[in-house]
């Protein structure tokens, strides 16, 4: 498990921290860089949106093996959000607009995601079965 403060410069620490993890199953190149991605912006917007960049509130990932894969769990300590509410940005009116690509990137990336806890808990599950290395 790893815990940071809410301060954008921490996002530094996710790669560093998948790069430590040492699983029983193997990642390929095209599986580790769709976990970063999505574990980045996770991190990110827990952060950014979730805690609001507040140093004293924290964010915490977590990771477990899980029906040959791997889920990892990401939590903040913010008001949570309506994941639902969050707007395509592929639609032709949020083109120009900022935000509301992480949950889009999250989603395309995992295998699986869920939000718990209002929004504040978010987990991506990827499956590993069948890759090559």
């Amino acid at each position: 498990m790893l815990t940071i403060s809410s301060n954008p410069n921490n996002i530094l620490e996710v790669e560093s921290y998948l790069r430590k993890l040492d699983f029983n199953i193997a990642l390929n190149s095209e599986k580790y860089a769709d976990i970063l991605i999505s574990l980045t912006e996770a991190v990110n917007n827990a952060i950014i949106h979730g805690n609001k960049s507040d140093e004293s509130k924290h964010v915490s990932i977590h990771v477990r093996e899980k029906d040959n894969g791997l889920a990892f769990c990401v939590t903040d300590e913010g008001v949570g959000f309506n994941p639902g509410g969050v707007p395509d940005p592929t639609c032709a009116d949020n083109l120009e607009c900022c935000g509301g690509r992480g949950v889009y990137i999250m989603k395309a990336l995992a295998d699986d995601i869920t939000f718990e806890d209002n929004g504040r808990k978010v987990e991506m599950y990827f499956d590993l079965k069948g890759q090559t290395a």
